[in-house]
């Protein structure tokens, strides 16, 4: 997966200029919750997704575009205490599955669940495209792409498996439809 990003803050612009000189390689991961009185710093999930800077355009004011390719979930092992102004962890990747596919049930599924969610959010989407591609690149791309809360993407990254990953998606997909249904004026 290709995840564009526009790199404004000064610490992220530093974590790149880092990442750019030694392996391109950065590590996103979400906060849980907000800061605490130790540092002002949120404490951190436990899992996050390693990625490698694969495109970067570097801005004469010193923002960047670029594009990250996702490699692998990790799991923090520790947070280490550095001087960066980006935050960095001591951490070990997950293992990724490979070659896995939902059965035949489960890809019904979710396409049925996505359509419905389609329509009822406004989204324009190539169905016939969507066909063809694998099971991984649809499951994974939903899960990226699919405008969740934090806590539901942090569940997708969380699940265990491509299976898993999909029922979350087609409970997520089923929610948040029915919520946006739901959501008329009360009197």
């Amino acid at each position: 997966m290709h995840l564009p990003l526009h790199i404004f803050e000064p610490r992220y612009r530093a974590m790149v200029g880092d990442a750019l000189a030694r392996d391109r390689r950065i590590g996103m991961i979400q906060p849980r919750g907000v800061a605490t009185v130790q540092g002002g710093r949120p404490p951190l999930f436990d899992i996050g997704c390693v990625g490698k800077i694969a495109d970067v355009e570097a801005m004469d004011d010193g923002r960047y575009n670029i594009v990250l390719e996702g490699l692998s979930r990790f799991r923090i092992v520790r947070e280490l205490d550095v001087t960066t102004s980006f935050r960095q962890v001591e951490a070990v990747l997950e293992p990724t599955p490979a070659g896995e596919i939902l059965n035949l049930g489960e890809r019904a599924a979710l396409e049925a669940e996505s359509r419905k969610f389609a329509d009822i959010h406004g989204y324009a989407v190539d169905w016939e495209g969507v066909s063809r591609l694998d099971d991984e690149s649809l499951v994974n791309g939903i899960a990226q792409i699919a405008p969740f809360d934090p806590a539901s993407k942090q569940a997708l990254l969380e699940a265990q498996g491509l299976s898993e990953r999909a029922e979350l998606i087609v409970q997520l997909m089923t929610f948040f439809g029915h919520h946006e249904e739901d959501s008329g004026t009360l009197q």
